[in-house]
């Protein structure tokens, strides 16, 4: 089974959607397999961020994550990168599909309430950065009622 990295960002934190976006995931039936709510240290999110920083938005990325605590989250199913992808929605909230994640509930992209790993590689990376001691290890009994 594949995996994903899905954070819920401090805009979708304080807004109260915590438990609308792991709702979401729990309906299609994906595993949740590891939960973190934290705050994120400046150095962390750099390094989370590597890829953009030579963007120009990159310090102000960096100081949005780290300006209230985020929740951390792995995600276990068939095909849940591309699928989570589709649930979150494009990164500009205003490109979004009625019915995702961002396009129900952001406007701006510099809040668009989640982030989502965007290639199996890139959640491989992501998950062995945000959880190194590793996630739970368990099945759900509903299983055998989603996958053949």
């Amino acid at each position: 089974m594949e995996q994903t990295f899905i954070m819920i960002k401090p805009d979708g934190v304080q807004r109260g959607l915590v438990g609308e976006i792991i709702s979401r995931f729990e309906k299609k039936g994906f595993s949740l397999k590891g939960l973190k709510f934290m705050n994120v240290e400046r150095t962390f999110a750099e390094c989370h961020y590597a890829d953009l920083s030579a963007k120009p938005f990159f310090t102000g990325l960096v100081d949005y994550i780290i300006s209230g605590p985020v929740v951390a989250m792995v995600w276990e199913g068939k095909g849940v990168v591309a699928t989570g992808r589709k649930i979150i929605g494009a990164t500009n909230p205003l490109a979004s599909e009625p019915g995702t994640i961002r396009g129900d509930f952001a406007i701006d992209i510099g809040r668009n309430v989640i982030h989502g790993s965007d290639a199996v590689e890139s959640a491989t990376k992501e998950i062995a950065l945000w959880f190194p001691e590793g996630t739970v290890s368990w099945q759900s009994s509903l299983k055998s009622w989603i996958y053949e």
